[in-house]
């Protein structure tokens, strides 16, 4: 198996011309009747010895996690973290494996914040303040290291929440704002990802990957905040509450389309599976709701997924041609 940067890398070498790999990726989009672009290719899992190199590795982590919070209250998280980076030495950096190395930066962010929150004996905004910095410049020391995609996404989030404790802790008053907190944060986080989708219109290095993850970060934040204000959560499931939030969600699936990411239409999908839901047992589907539903719902994006291309053409064409620049073109 191999990928996008395997081939940069080969070109970089002088193994292959640039010629030779764009006729290659051509070639390939027609014998399978697609677009390179609109694929959406991220590299995740390359073999099954991915998942079973997971499957130790966790068994190792959570294993030497209980062994030392039974030494020490939060020596288990610092041994969680310290393996992490070292487990990474080999499957990240080595080896190159793609599965091991986000499970493993996931496992080092996360060692690295129960650490600084078992420093606090009353955890508080402050000590979140304190392990989102942390693990914030542990996640960029992890980029600088070994470059794993999902670590931007990781920093971004760390930071995230270092900002909104930050306000929070100053300003008490303002967290009667908290949900258009998180909804501009979404909004700051998607053009973050905007930001390195545009570096690689062609999709074909790692730029490509740093934005996915972002993308499936942003979306959430940005519709759960206004799936929450409309007190769905609480009982308040009237047909125009749901109304809008299908009307959001096919906004958010435009936008998905024009910026060609189908990661960020794909996070927010069970809110909008939810109100459909709510919708079909409002007209009366009673017992057949969740059902019918799903049949919509997996049609329709059936359908999107066969006409993505001609869709995206289609709306690209409407739309001007300073923002055409920063998207990728329809060949």
């Amino acid at each position: 198996m191999y990928t996008n940067e395997d081939l940069n890398d080969a070109v970089k070498k002088g193994i292959f011309s640039v010629c030779a790999v764009d006729e290659f990726r051509a070639q390939l989009e027609s014998a399978k009747k697609t677009h390179f672009v609109d694929e959406e290719n991220f590299r995740l899992v390359s073999s099954f010895n991915d998942i079973f190199v997971v499957i130790a590795c966790s068994l190792l982590l959570f294993s030497s996690l209980w062994v030392g919070e039974g030494i020490s209250e939060g020596l288990g998280g610092l041994i969680f973290a310290l393996l992490s980076w070292l487990l990474a030495e080999v499957f990240t950096l080595k080896r190159k494996m793609a599965l091991p190395s986000i499970a493993l930066l996931l496992a080092f962010v996360g060692g690295v914040f129960s650490f600084c929150l078992s420093l606090f004996d009353d955890p508080a905004e402050l000590s979140f303040m304190m392990a989102s910095t942390v693990s914030a410049i542990a996640a960029w020391l992890h980029w600088k290291r070994f470059g794993v995609p999902i670590t931007i996404a990781a920093t971004t989030a760390a930071l995230t929440t270092l900002a909104v404790s930050v306000v929070f802790s100053f300003f008490p008053d303002t967290k009667v704002y908290m949900l258009f907190a998180f909804f501009l944060c979404g909004v700051v986080i998607f053009s973050f990802a905007m930001y390195w989708d545009s570096s690689d219109i062609t999709r074909t290095t790692r730029k490509s990957d740093v934005a996915f993850w972002l993308h499936l970060l942003a979306a959430p934040l940005i519709i759960h905040p206004v799936f929450t204000s409309l007190d769905i959560f609480e009982g308040n499931e009237n047909l125009i509450n749901m109304l809008i939030v299908i009307v959001l969600y096919i906004c958010m699936t435009l936008l998905s389309i024009i910026v060609d990411r189908r990661a960020f239409m794909v996070s927010s999908l069970a809110y909008v599976i939810y109100a459909i839901t709510v919708i079909l047992n409002e007209i009366g589907g009673v017992g057949l709701n969740f059902a019918l539903t799903g049949i919509f719902i997996g049609s329709a994006l059936l359908v999107l997924s066969v006409y993505w291309h001609a869709i995206r053409a289609g709306l690209l064409r409407r739309l001007p041609l300073h923002v055409q620049r920063y998207v990728p073109t329809i060949n």
